[in-house]
């Protein structure tokens, strides 16, 4: 028995295929007088004593095809007729993204207006608390995405960056507004207890977020070293620690070289948090240090001159227009910024990670999963409709158990990446990943975003920001999408981005030119590029189904070889650039496809481009291992001297050494600042409520 060819048919319908394959005939297939007999699974094909077996199965929502030749002696003209064959089924069943609907919700309900195009989403929603509004706000979020990346390179159609005065005169000023109160909260909270006036604008309800976050411990006790929250409180958020995580990648297609065994990782992303307690505290702290939340209001456009920008917000409850005057704007929007998109010529992101899923209370059956273990990097098959679907999977507080589904993707205006979509194929898919009955779960929440993400080749291929105006977190998206989510990313650089971020308000240094030193670029994450590129599947690909499983039981199948600390670090994105240098070699030749299908997959063009990158990331490591070891406490020395007579150096310099630690993965903090303002949150207080957080409409 030898396999002659696999394929992935872009069709959840797997009867049609069937159909299909039962209608071809000897004479249709090529074969002359051989006899097609059909089979409940596909055909059987004999020509004397040769015989070719074709069969069909559906996973993962998609339809599969295998073809195998069953005796010793291939077909007459055997070759020809599997290239043939393999054109005609390709023809008959080409990859056709799943139209967009367009909807009223004026003339109807969302459950009924998505039933038609999405039966599962639209069921299941109905058993979610809050799920129509959280069906909604995914409806909203996968438009506003696919608007954005219609319009190609080029800025929005209606500028959210203006360079003219304000239409009215500010009904507030401020020091910082902050547009995004998910991730914006803890640059808030952290920014006002140091003694700024800031403004958070949340276009939701304060407080509610659509992703849980995991974390590990010590990337979490970066809060506590940066003064924002106490060892205490750090405690409070802790929903559940686990003792290991397991990472596994489906290999049953794969050649004998791409099998591993299971990755363990017991310190990465095993700390579930409470986001919600996490952002409410952040609140706490923010209005205690004087801030002012505005919840339920839209940021629509930022006037910018000389000395300001002045905010527009529409209150969404009472459809209010306010103006809010500030000596600088914080981006923290996420791939719904229009300002990103602006400032970077409507090309702020090129790849994207769709990621969706939810929160389970109960309904699994006993022995399913010990809430002990996480699993943050499962596949349980292979390339479908053009994507290789990731499973996570994590523990929290009690029986919940938080389960993704996600992809990286390349983004393209004929396919976007779609929300809608990976909805309908998780509810399609859940019982096979998890054994359940999704008619006996019960759901706490859904869980949905795009985490985004830019092949950058340098520190200066993106821009974060402009004149008073910066974008942070997502929004920025300065790193690879293999980071998990944007919140990792954010804690760790907390110090880096507080630091520079009080140096340039300190001294007025809001140039564009300035605040392009305010970011979290890493040089050893943007030579990571390649790895994320490497694992986007194409609709329509030549490769084989299995190519990307294969690239990743590869990899991982090296990194279960390296010493455990450094696997650690590499995860959580401070591998230096031995440990990058030698894990890509080994894999290489562990299994030495790799490379070929790589270039086939991005196109030598593309391979050659990330060639700077390297070397880029080389020549900073040298640097890095010449100055980190004695620069940051030379600086930090002269910190009084340079930042009162030379601002802008001491802002160069800062940032420079920032990128020779945390940019490659050695955090060091440099913080030295005033003491935090004395603003004790009150123990009693356990929800922010409309009375304690404020309207602009008042």
């Amino acid at each position: 028995m030898k396999q002659l060819l696999y394929l992935e048919i872009p069709t959840p319908d797997l009867a049609a295929v069937q159909t299909w394959l039962h209608q071809q005939t000897a004479n249709t297939l090529g074969l002359g007088t051989s006899v097609v007999t059909p089979t409940t699974s596909g055909i059987h094909i004999t020509a004397g004593s040769a015989q070719l077996v074709v069969f069909l199965w559906q996973h993962l929502n998609t339809t599969y095809l295998k073809v195998m030749q069953w005796s010793d002696q291939p077909l007459p003209g055997q070759q020809a007729w599997i290239h043939s064959f393999e054109a005609t089924l390709k023809s008959a069943f080409p990859y056709a993204p799943k139209p967009f609907p367009e909807i009223d919700l004026a003339q109807t309900d969302i459950f009924s207006a998505l039933a038609p195009h999405y039966p599962l989403t639209a069921k299941y929603f109905q058993n979610i608390p809050n799920g129509e509004a959280d069906l909604q706000r995914a409806y909203w979020w996968e438009k506003r995405w696919r608007d954005t990346v219609k319009l190609g390179p080029q800025p929005p159609t209606v500028q959210p960056i203006v360079h003219t005065a304000p239409p009215a005169e500010p009904d507030s000023t401020w020091d910082m507004v902050i547009v995004g109160g998910a991730l914006g909260a803890l640059t808030a909270a952290m920014m006002a207890r140091l003694g700024y006036k800031v403004a958070l604008v949340e276009r939701i309800k304060f407080g509610r977020m659509n992703r849980e976050w995991n974390i590990s411990r010590s990337e979490l006790q970066t809060l506590v070293d940066v003064g924002l929250l106490t060892a205490d409180e750090l405690e409070t958020l802790i929903a559940r620690e686990y003792h290991d995580n397991f990472n596994l990648f489906f290999s049953g297609n794969n050649p004998p070289a791409a099998r591993s065994s299971v990755l363990y990782t017991p310190t990465v992303l095993n700390v579930a948090m409470d986001c919600d307690r996490l952002l409410q505290l952040c609140g706490e702290k923010l209005l205690a240090a004087g801030g002012q939340i505005f919840e339920c209001t839209e940021f629509e456009q930022a006037f910018l001159e000389s000395d300001s920008v002045t905010v527009q917000v529409r209150d969404l409850n009472t459809d209010h227009v306010s103006y809010m005057q500030s000596r600088l704007l914080i981006d923290a929007m996420g791939t719904a910024s229009q300002i990103a998109q602006q400032i970077n010529g409507g090309q702020a992101f090129d790849s994207v990670c769709p990621t969706i899923g939810g929160v389970v209370n109960n309904g699994f059956d006993p022995g399913v999963w010990n809430q002990n273990y996480g699993e943050p990097l499962f596949t349980n098959g292979d390339t479908s409709r053009g994507r290789q679907l990731i499973w996570e999977m994590f523990p929290g507080e009690g029986s919940d158990i938080t389960i993704y589904l996600f992809y990286y993707h390349q983004i393209s205006k004929e396919n976007p990446g779609s929300l809608l979509e990976l909805f309908e194929d998780f509810f399609a898919c859940l019982p096979d990943y998890r054994r359940c009955d999704l008619d006996q779960l019960e759901w706490r929440k859904a869980a949905f975003g795009y985490i985004p993400g830019r092949f950058s080749r340098n520190a200066q291929d993106r821009l974060p920001g402009c004149d008073r105006i910066l974008s942070i977190g997502d929004a920025a998206s300065l790193n690879s999408p293999l980071i998990f989510t944007g919140f990792g990313s954010l804690v760790r650089n907390l110090p880096r981005v507080t630091h520079l971020l009080h140096t340039a308000l300190q001294n007025n240094l809001l140039s564009g030119k300035d605040l392009g030193l305010v970011n979290a670029y890493q040089d050893n994450l943007a030579a990571t590029w390649i790895f994320s590129r490497g694992m986007m599947a194409k609709p329509q690909s030549t490769l084989p189904p299995y190519w990307i499983n294969a690239i990743l039981n590869a990899f991982f199948g090296v990194l279960s070889t390296e010493p455990p600390d450094q696997v650690d670090d590499f995860i959580k994105d401070r591998g230096g650039w031995l440990f990058m240098t030698r894990t890509i070699l080994k894999a290489g030749i562990r299994m030495p496809k790799i490379p070929w299908w790589v270039t086939r997959a991005i196109g030598l063009k593309e391979l050659l481009s990330w060639v700077p990158t390297y070397l880029t990331f080389t020549w900073t490591a040298i640097l890095a291992f010449l100055f980190s070891g004695w620069l940051p406490q030379l600086l930090q020395r002269w910190q009084e001297p340079l930042s009162r007579h030379w601002p802008h150096l001491w802002l160069q310099l800062l940032s420079w050494c920032y990128r020779l630690t945390y940019g490659m993965g050695k955090p060091h903090l440099l913080l030295r600042l005033p003491p935090l303002k004395d603003t004790p949150v009150n123990a009693e207080v356990t929800e922010l409520t409309s009375e304690t957080v404020s309207s602009l409409s008042g």
